[in-house]
């Protein structure tokens, strides 16, 4: 398809095949260790089916309020399992970070993830008072750009919002038409432009969108596309790729954690 290749991040990153399971291992000694201290929770149910978990991180002492991180994969990989050490710079600050999964594409379609992660964080939510700032990865940037939407989150945990940070979103999906992944997402032009948050009106929620400088000229695009839309900050962080873009959330003290929960 015309556009398989702009959209593929694997073969344009030193080491791309390798970062996968570097993640689960990761996550899995980060999440072990969470687990000896009595702060992590995992698998708490959100819905119906195995995916619709999130597991839930806490910090010492009483929470300041919740992060909640959502993956990337083009909603049709990965599992909150790989990302476990994305919550060491939140836990660090003091807030308690949940990590959800989903349903993936084909099984089920993007606008059903969208609906998904909308209770995932209207669960965690319940867990926790005080402020929420909405972190999510390509993908997951694109989640998190919709739960900032009117009527999509209950308005009662939208008025809890803090930041909404979307980093290297797919926020236009229209492109997605014209790329081989459309057999497992199965959308038409009205399904893309629904769940196209650039196409939208901008949240009255503070916005940060994120991005790495040597990202594919399709996720800097994308970035720029959201950022014009609604008014928000812009940040392209310079030597970072699709792949290590996150790593920041990990670093208590790096811009990006001062931008999402300062």
């Amino acid at each position: 398809m015309k556009l398989d290749d702009a959209y593929a991040n694997v073969p344009y990153i030193p080491g791309g095949t390798e970062y996968p399971a570097r993640w689960s291992a990761e996550a899995q000694a980060f999440r072990d260790a969470r687990v000896a201290e009595g702060r992590a929770e995992l698998g708490i149910s959100y819905g119906p089916s195995e995916r619709q978990a999130f597991d839930l991180f806490h910090p010492e002492g009483t929470a300041k309020g919740l992060m909640v991180f959502v993956h990337g994969g083009y909603w049709i990989r990965f599992h909150r399992s790989f990302w476990s050490h994305l919550a060491a710079g939140a836990l660090a600050r003091g807030w308690a970070v949940a990590m959800p999964s989903y349903d993936l594409c084909p099984e089920v379609r993007i606008a059903d993830i969208t609906a998904q992660i909308a209770r995932a964080v209207t669960a965690a939510a319940g867990r926790f008072d005080g402020p929420i700032a909405l972190v999510g990865h390509s993908a997951g940037g694109h989640l998190v750009a919709r739960m900032g939407m009117p009527g999509v989150l209950p308005k009662e945990v939208a008025a809890r919002l803090h930041h909404v940070m979307p980093i290297s979103p797919v926020s236009d999906l229209r492109p997605l038409l014209e790329t081989s992944m459309n057999a497992d997402f199965r959308l038409d032009l009205a399904a893309a432009e629904a769940e196209s948050p650039a196409l939208m009106a901008p949240p009255s929620v503070p916005v940060t969108v994120w991005v790495g400088a040597d990202e594919r000229p399709v996720f800097l695009d994308q970035a720029q596309w959201l950022a014009e839309a609604w008014g928000a900050a812009h940040h392209v962080a310079e030597d970072r790729h699709h792949f290590d873009i996150i790593e920041a959330l990990c670093d208590p003290d790096s811009a990006m954690m001062d931008q999402l929960l300062g």
